[in-house]
């Protein structure tokens, strides 16, 4: 008989792509990031910090999402909800560890967005989130907000620039902690107020990266458009239209995809990924959960002022408006941010000249630090784009770098 109390917030299923295929025994090494201390018979200990376990024996919580009622129990959240979600989310999640262009297929797009949106509110940390954004501080009352707001980061994530990264060559592989859905802001240090008492920054903040790893070797990067137009701008400023709740418009061809991580960007991406779990990390290797180890000092703004959560900018285009027509001869129109034609700041004319210079002096930065060959390719005009940048086109947005770097200093 299933037990319904034992509730993984980070599915079986999902821990289960994280396993070596070539691993006999089929177990974690699983770090407590803030081991107990044990008092009995009246001596005291403190728990080993790791331990071997299977699938089962981590990320979960005694009743977390049963509830209750004049003393009465129910696990209808665990078998109807999260069940049905979870059932449908494991070709979704296959679909995106696997994406290449051309491929667009909307239903295992809807399924994903509503299990990633879902990963991230419903583990212990995510509930504390979701009891300090809508102020609800019962147990059943965050379960049925859950319900309520399971699209809450939906939006915003559709608008944002999609990279899929590679880091099946580094030799390490991504950890997975039980905050999976984690997010990066490289103003927001873990000691700041922003992260304090478990929480994180908002991911409508102008420069908050969502990383979802998909496998011990695919990483999704979720980047807000507005970050990439202007990233010299300030990282905790809201994007324009951080309103969450409301439809938005997806482009696959513009996901990026085709960029291979060094084990010293792997190394970086899973410090993150630790500093923002909560309680637990895992891996198959034991080396992968100490990645500060082989870093020489680490530095929170420094990763994200280096670019490594940043899309290649010269493979993103620079629209302001989606324009539909419909069979029945209606149209609708979103500017780029999600906004409407009658709403507040749609084509914006001042912001959009600013980021027009602020990002094409951004694609000058990225080829100077990178080099002609793009680190991530999106799929434009029916075909894959040019992957190496003319001598032309570098030389033309390298001169725009130093042109806005000389504003920007005598202003």
């Amino acid at each position: 008989m299933t037990d319904y109390r034992n509730n993984h917030y980070v599915p079986v299923w999902f821990q289960e792509r994280f396993f070596d295929a070539a691993q006999r025994e089929k177990k974690y090494y699983y770090l407590d990031l803030s081991p107990e201390r044990v008092t009995s018979e009246g001596h005291s200990f403190t728990r080993n910090e790791i331990r071997r376990l299977g699938a089962k024996s981590c990320f979960f919580q005694r009743d977390l999402y049963t509830t209750s009622l004049s003393g009465l129990i129910s696990t209808e959240i665990e078998k109807k909800f999260f069940g049905q979600i979870d059932s449908e989310s494991i070709s979704s999640v296959d679909y995106f560890a696997n994406f290449s262009h051309p491929s667009a297929d909307g239903n295992l797009y809807q399924r994903f967005l509503l299990y990633l949106s879902l990963q991230k509110l419903r583990t212990p940390k995510g509930l504390k989130y979701l009891s300090s954004v809508t102020r609800i501080r019962t147990s059943n009352g965050l379960l049925y907000a859950i319900q309520e707001l399971q699209m809450l980061f939906c939006a915003i994530w559709t608008e944002s620039v999609w990279s899929i990264l590679d880091g099946g060559d580094s030799g390490i592989g991504f950890l997975l902690s039980d905050h999976p859905v984690t997010v990066y802001n490289q103003g927001a240090f873990p000691a700041s107020s922003w992260c304090k008492n478990g929480l994180d920054p908002h991911i409508w903040l102008n420069g908050t990266h969502t990383l979802f790893p998909l496998s011990p070797s695919k990483l999704l990067v979720l980047t807000n458009l507005s970050w990439v137009r202007h990233p010299y701008g300030n990282p905790l400023k809201n994007r324009p239209n951080p309103n969450p709740l409301r439809p938005a418009i997806f482009n696959f061809t513009q996901i990026q995809t085709g960029r291979r991580l060094s084990p010293e960007e792997m190394l970086s991406i899973n410090y993150i990924i630790k500093n923002r779990a909560f309680r637990y990390v895992a891996a198959s290797n034991r080396d992968w959960l100490f990645p500060e180890q082989q870093m020489v000092k680490p530095q929170w703004n420094a990763l994200g002022e280096k670019h490594l959560l940043m899309p290649d900018p010269r493979s993103v285009s620079f629209s302001t408006e989606i324009l539909m027509g419909f069979n029945d001869g209606t149209s609708d129109a979103f500017d780029e941010y999600g906004r409407k034609p009658w709403e507040p700041n749609y084509q914006d004319k001042e912001r959009k000249e600013r980021d027009w210079e602020t990002f094409q002096a951004f694609r000058g930065e990225y080829a100077r630090l990178f080099g002609p060959v793009r680190r991530g390719c999106s799929y434009d005009y029916g075909k894959e784009d040019n992957g190496t940048d003319s001598d032309d086109f570098h030389r033309y947005h390298l001169s725009l770098e130093q042109r806005h770097k000389k504003h920007r200093y005598n202003r």
